[in-house]
């Protein structure tokens, strides 16, 4: 830092905020820390009664940080973000659409193991809206070693640390399983919620299957529902371990290649996925049909963003897996799942 002459301040980067004092009316800042003042700026700032200014020597081998921050939030930037303009060394990644924001959370670490750069992120794995900031940079010093901003960007040479996977709207076939349900002494309750949530994503509903809690008859749905067309099929009822429920079993007896029949997720630890021809299968626990937010909720904006689901990813969801059933629901804005 040195003091020098605003006359010969062209160029050089203000170590302080300047303020303006408008008399009954603003005071505020007319040039920001870290502001490259430039001819224009020095009639303003004679105006201002300023004679010297306290200014950071911009030597060879270091980087501005409004430039710095664009360069470190270019090694963030993946598919489906957009940048904001920097200011004070900040930048934003903003997401172009709905969808599932996806971390490379190993690199993510390592890039803030640097000193001087800090990248924040929303959690891994969760759903965002378009224009929802997702991430931010900030570069710490106004400036910085080029050196520093080389081994950040070596970390993800052609960015994409962040990026958001837009969701695509899916064909999705129903299976409701339950006697009591198939027989007409109850009235189902089950398929409507999972249309609901499933419609929210812009899917359609193809075809919703009601079946007896029967082996055959379940597998046989399925097999229909993959030659109609489906893309996703979801089953409800029977997942749980009493004798009447056939569900997986039957589910298995598809020929469907089971990743996980269970899930370290309160609600929904009777969650199974499988897959069959690479159509995702969702066998839902009792749960869905009456909490606000599930292990399905989770587990379905990663299906729709074109996640192939493996047992490492629903295991990891037991960090953040225990909801707390808040009076009122604000998932995705809060620790559900967040483990993801």
């Amino acid at each position: 830092m040195q003091m020098i002459r605003v006359e010969d301040a062209v160029g050089s980067v203000l170590c302080h905020d300047i303020t303006r004092i408008v008399p009954g009316k603003a005071k505020g800042p007319a040039f920001k820390k870290g502001h490259i003042v430039s001819a224009e700026d020095i009639p303003e700032l004679l105006k201002m009664g300023k004679e010297h200014l306290y200014v950071w020597e911009l030597n060879k081998g270091f980087v501005h940080e409004n430039d710095a921050g664009l360069r470190i939030a270019q090694v963030l930037k993946g598919q489906g973000l957009s940048l904001t303009e920097p200011s004070e060394g900040k930048v934003k990644l903003v997401a172009e659409t709905d969808g599932l924001c996806v971390i490379d959370e190993k690199r993510l670490l390592e890039l803030n193991m640097l000193e001087e750069i800090a990248a924040a992120t929303v959690n891994n794995g969760r759903p965002v809206k378009k224009g929802m900031v997702v991430a931010g940079v900030r570069v710490i010093p106004l400036v910085i070693a080029e050196e520093k901003l080389v081994q950040a960007e070596a970390i993800a040479p052609a960015g994409g640390i962040v990026e958001v996977k837009p969701f695509r709207p899916y064909k999705v076939g129903v299976i409701t399983t339950g006697s009591e349900v198939f027989h007409g002494r109850i009235e189902d309750k089950f398929g409507p919620v999972v249309r609901e949530k499933v419609e929210a994503f812009g899917c359609r509903v193809i075809a919703h299957i009601i079946v007896p809690d029967d082996v055959e008859r379940i597998s046989g749905a399925i097999k229909t529902l993959l030659a109609g067309g489906a893309e996703m099929i979801l089953t409800t009822g029977g997942m749980s371990v009493d004798p009447d429920d056939v569900t997986p079993t039957a589910i298995r007896a598809a020929g469907a290649s089971i990743v996980t029949y269970g899930a370290p997720v309160l609600p929904g630890a009777m969650l199974m996925v499988a897959y069959m021809d690479q159509v995702p299968i969702l066998g839902l626990p009792g749960c869905v049909m009456y909490h606000k937010t599930t292990v399905f909720d989770l587990v379905l904006t990663q299906v729709l963003a074109g996640q192939t689901i493996t047992r490492e990813m629903i295991a990891k969801l037991g960090m953040g897996g225990m909801c707390l059933e808040c009076e009122v629901c604000h998932y995705p804005k809060c620790s559900f799942g967040t483990g993801a």
